[in-house]
């Protein structure tokens, strides 16, 4: 089974950075993609940002020009970078990794809470 470590969540005032990681716990082959999500109270879980094995990227409009996604496919890690943070903003952000060639399976990180607020 895979797990998924997600680290980088916290509290930051509005305007401000985070950097959020996610690796899994052990290596792995034939990631198709990986991506966020993230869900705030109340909310339904929606999609932030992901990434294709071949580079190619989509973003939430919400998100469109301040937060970008990378990955390094020698560690298998995906990464957010979240600038000019704001109050809606505020949730539980979850990383998913879509795994497989024939059969594919979606593996979920725990979630960080991220809090942007004065």
């Amino acid at each position: 089974q895979v797990q998924l470590v997600e680290s980088g969540g916290g509290v930051v005032q509005p305007g401000g950075s985070l950097r959020l990681s996610c690796a899994p716990s052990r290596s792995i082959f034939n990631i198709n993609s990986m991506g966020w999500y993230r869900q705030a109270p109340g909310k339904e879980r929606e999609l932030v940002a992901a990434i294709t094995s071949g580079g190619s990227t989509n973003y939430a409009n919400s998100v469109k020009g301040r937060f970008t996604i990378s990955r390094d496919n020698a560690e298998n890690t995906v990464y957010l970078q979240m600038n000019s943070l704001k109050s809606e903003d505020t949730a539980v952000y979850y990383c998913k990794f879509n795994i497989g060639r024939a059969l594919t399976y979606n593996f979920w990180g725990q979630g960080t809470q991220v809090t942007v607020s004065s």
